[in-house]
């Protein structure tokens, strides 16, 4: 039934692109993702958080959202219940109970993970998404037409839509203070932390600065680098005393997130597709991929 279901799918998708082809270029897909072996990384240790969010209110003030004041982020009545990245917080800290010391919660941040093959890359018909040399994950406005399929695509459910803006509403996300690291600065998330829970470097390095506290110290940590090898790799990694899928991470597969070939995203989109035709291929795709996926789990 699948291999039927397939080829008729793959007779329909035909037939878009051959409307497609008639259509009037507008824009071709360009996406970039190289993968340096100097690309940064971010190591997050969640033994050493104590949740004072100002990694919240520093990553407002880079990024030109209402940041309101830095006393504000004392306020511990947000921890009641799990947040994720929104628009007008890029990046937010969660709380959870500490088995072995519960005077001692567990704080979790989190953010854009910067994949090493983005979801979000493979998902973006126009090229939208990119991921940069020097690790960032970055989107950009004049090339999106609004599709949101990165939305769907993250494994960690990130990307954001600003629905409250009617004029050139942005996918916002945590771009990995690219602007800052430009001119040689940290993010500022990891500049602002007071207790150093962010260690910003080069990714094998900082890889290699996790395993060597692990084996430090093991009763500490759980032998485990989240991010490692999750979706094929991340550019932020965490260590903790639990397995980060236990502190509101997905847990995920170790191969790459990107469920269907980029070459027929953006080779058969690299030219404008009419709206109604782009929908029902990418429905087609994103149904054919959560069937193969449910077939490999059974």
């Amino acid at each position: 039934m699948d291999k039927i279901n397939r080829r008729n799918f793959l007779k329909k998708a035909a037939a878009i692109a051959s409307v497609a082809a008639v259509s009037t270029q507008v824009a071709e897909a360009t996406p970039t993702n190289i993968l340096s072996d100097e690309r940064m990384g971010v190591l997050v240790d969640t033994t050493v958080c104590i949740g004072c969010r100002h990694c919240e209110w520093a990553c407002k003030e880079a990024h030109n959202i209402p940041a309101g004041q830095l006393d504000e982020y004392h306020d511990r009545s947000v921890f009641k219940k799990f947040r994720r990245p929104n628009e007008k917080a890029l990046t937010v800290v969660n709380e959870f109970e500490n088995p072995k010391n519960e005077l001692a919660p567990i704080y979790v941040k989190a953010q854009c993970n910067h994949c090493d093959h983005p979801a979000c890359v493979s998902a973006c018909i126009v090229g939208a998404f990119s991921k940069l040399e020097n690790g960032s994950v970055v989107w950009d406005g004049s090339k999106c037409i609004g599709c949101r399929y990165c939305m769907v695509a993250c494994p960690f459910q990130v990307p954001t839509f600003e629905y409250d803006k009617a004029i050139e509403p942005r996918i916002m996300k945590c771009d990995f203070c690219i602007e800052r690291t430009k001119q040689c600065m940290l993010p500022a998330c990891v500049e602002i932390c007071p207790m150093e829970v962010m260690t910003y470097g080069p990714r094998n390095e900082i890889i290699q600065v996790a395993k060597e506290r692990i084996a430090l110290y093991p009763g500490r940590y759980e032998n485990y680098i989240y991010g490692e090898k999750e979706v094929g790799g991340t550019s932020w990694v965490y260590i903790g005393s639990k397995k980060m899928w236990e502190l509101g991470m997905p847990k995920l597969k170790l191969s790459p997130a990107p469920g269907v070939s980029e070459s027929i995203q953006h080779g058969i989109f690299a030219y404008f597709v009419p709206p109604i035709a782009l929908y029902s291929l990418l429905g087609g795709i994103m149904w054919l991929t959560k069937k193969r996926s449910d077939l490999e789990e059974e």
